[in-house]
């Protein structure tokens, strides 16, 4: 029997005047997994966890924790919910110590039970040496480890996390990802939004792609390769006429035109086609086909299958871009 969903997102969608910044998307996280909202800046990743947070109040849709809904009781679900926002929330004139202190006790941690869970946070970010330190005096990274830690001093049921790793140094991101995957080996469900292929890949369970405020497909990572399919993502940069390439393209099978300027091309290849007993690749075909052309041709790259591949198939563009 499968676990209730930890979180559960309903057709959850936020407009800010003319701009649907979410477009009533739909998913849920389980206790215990780590579900990676992934998407380039300003797809709707940080206003999705705003809503989630009850920070924003959604114009559509409803947020359950638990099978409970978030508007109806937001003061006792808050409770159970830890949050780490893309900007650090840190007091830097306090110590680290100083600042768990204080946001463990907003949580209604006290005493012992509020001594022993600083000293256990400050030992997994690996700042128990400096605990005593203002935090005006940490690098950028110790400053995220910090920040991670705020948001689990109370050993929240969800954690909700924003980018947790921007800018920081390979080994606080390594740090994070650690303690991300310590948390939910205990039970706690995890909502991570980032725009690191990478990190999605070797940190979450099931990852969302969104854009444009809609979630486009979501799965397991090897469910969400086999979405590429078997064929390869081509990008041609050089100088084209749009209508002119869309011709010469046309008279492929297997290949479909996933963008088009005068400077860049990008298409989709189905997998390879059988020729002669042999199975000859289709963005072979396509280059030749494209070469027969007078076309300005600069660099050429070809992609396997994966998340960015998904990525440019869904919307024609890279995931950075």
């Amino acid at each position: 029997m499968s676990q209730s969903p930890a979180i559960r997102v309903e057709r959850l969608a936020k407009s800010y005047g003319a701009i649907r910044a979410v477009d009533g998307i739909s998913f849920e996280v389980r206790p215990g997994e780590i579900y990676g909202l992934l998407g380039p800046n300003g797809a709707g990743k940080t206003t999705t966890l705003s809503m989630l947070a009850g920070l924003l109040h959604p114009d559509e849709g409803r947020v359950l924790y638990d099978g409970l809904d978030l508007a109806a009781d937001p003061k006792k679900i808050k409770a159970g919910i830890g949050v780490v926002p893309q900007e650090t929330a840190v007091y830097e004139s306090l110590s680290a110590l100083e600042n768990l202190r204080f946001w463990g006790g907003l949580y209604g941690l006290t005493g012992g039970r509020l001594s022993a869970a600083c000293t256990s946070m400050l030992e997994k970010v690996g700042l128990t040496q400096r605990a005593k330190d203002p935090v005006k005096s940490y690098s950028g990274g110790m400053k995220r480890r910090l920040n991670l830690a705020l948001g689990l001093v109370h050993e929240p049921r969800v954690i909700l996390l924003d980018e947790p790793t921007v800018g920081i140094d390979p080994q606080a991101r390594l740090n994070i990802l650690d303690v991300i995957r310590d948390v939910a080996a205990k039970g706690t469900a995890v909502l991570y939004t980032t725009h690191y292929l990478e990190e999605a890949e070797g940190l979450c369970d099931r990852i969302g792609i969104l854009d444009h405020g809609e979630l486009l497909a979501e799965g397991t990572l090897a469910e969400l390769e086999t979405m590429v399919g078997e064929g390869e993502v081509v990008t041609v940069h050089g100088r084209f006429d749009a209508g002119d390439i869309s011709m010469h393209i046309g008279r492929l099978e297997g290949v479909r035109l996933l963008a088009a300027d005068e400077q860049q091309l990008v298409i989709a290849t189905d997998a390879p086609a059988a020729q002669h007993g042999r199975r000859r690749s289709r963005s072979l075909e396509l280059l030749e086909t494209v070469l027969e052309g007078d076309f300005q041709i600069d660099s050429v790259s070809i992609r396997p299958p994966s998340l960015n591949g998904l990525f440019l198939k869904l919307t024609g563009r890279e995931l950075r871009d």
